[in-house]
């Protein structure tokens, strides 16, 4: 036995199956990972689960133990994983065909769901793939291009990743975000013809808030011109006489007060009227009425 194990060849061999044995006894689950252990194909347990909200170091990580040479492991990744659509082709509700590029990202949150559903992560993926896609026409579809370039944008963002996760949850995983990265018309005449029905659309909109603000403008002068005529009435009824002498100065300063000229400086003018006129009755002192 001891000239067995003094053979080099013999201890190497011997240390080589230890080594193998060790390996497929023990396992390191990394913090990014995580495991379903698979015993004649079938999942026996999960190792360092998703957990939303999980600290880092507080997980399942670390050494785990499994019977050699019947139970596999099958890694699958904790962090974010992403989902590109190819440039497609995509129809809005005013009829405009767009170029849409987006993208997805994805976390799976049920390996054992995932495993029994898709077996891999990019089974996954491809899986997916063309339910971003559909859901992105489908959104799309019901709205105009218009909308992408205001608020609304956020909504269908948020659409589009709903009705994504009805899906996702299936194969066990969840969607964290989607988003457009381009959505752009096609170069040439839809392009110009886009454009033009755009701008159509925003001076058809400044004409009518500019009407809108022209009927305010009216409303507000008519409704002030009343009340100071109102303002002015209240004002003069209690006083006449003071009323009709200061509309006959107004009157005077219009008539006897010209602009100045080059050979009139001053701005005076010469009326030639009768004493009596009952124009001039202010003149008189007191109103008084012509003899």
């Amino acid at each position: 036995m001891n000239r067995t194990l003094s053979n080099p060849i013999v201890l190497l061999f011997v240390t080589i199956v230890l080594l193998i044995v060790v390996g497929s006894t023990f396992s390191i689950i990394p913090e990014t990972k995580q495991a379903v252990v698979v015993r004649f194909g079938q999942p026996e347990r999960i190792l360092n689960r998703y957990r939303p909200n999980e600290q880092f170091g507080a997980s399942g990580a670390g050494l785990a133990a499994r019977v050699p040479f019947v139970d596999g492991i099958v890694w699958i990744d904790k962090r974010i994983q992403s989902i590109d659509m190819e440039n497609q082709q995509v129809l809005s509700a005013d009829q405009l065909r767009l170029q849409v590029d987006a993208f997805a990202r994805y976390r799976i949150v049920d390996p054992l769901r995932m495993y029994i559903s898709a077996r891999t992560e990019d089974n996954v993926t491809a899986q997916l793939q063309p339910i971003l896609a559909s859901a992105l026409r489908n959104e799309l579809g019901r709205s105009p291009f218009a909308s992408l370039l205001s608020p609304e944008r956020s909504q269908m963002m948020d659409n589009i990743q709903n009705a994504l996760n009805r899906v996702a949850r299936q194969y066990g995983a969840e969607i964290v975000d989607v988003r457009i990265k381009r959505a752009d018309l096609p170069d040439g005449t839809p392009l110009e013809s886009a454009y033009a029905r755009m701008r159509s659309a925003r001076e058809q909109e400044a004409r009518a808030i500019q009407a809108q603000g022209l009927k305010q403008a009216q409303i507000i002068r008519a409704e002030a011109d009343a009340e100071a005529s109102a303002t002015y009435a209240s004002a003069f009824n209690r006083d006449p006489q003071f009323y009709d002498f200061y509309r006959a100065m107004q009157s005077y300063r219009t008539s006897f007060l010209t602009p100045g000229t080059a050979d009139n400086p001053r701005g005076r003018a010469s009326i030639i009227l009768s004493p009596n006129n009952d124009y001039l009755r202010q003149f008189r002192g007191q109103g008084a009425a012509p003899r």
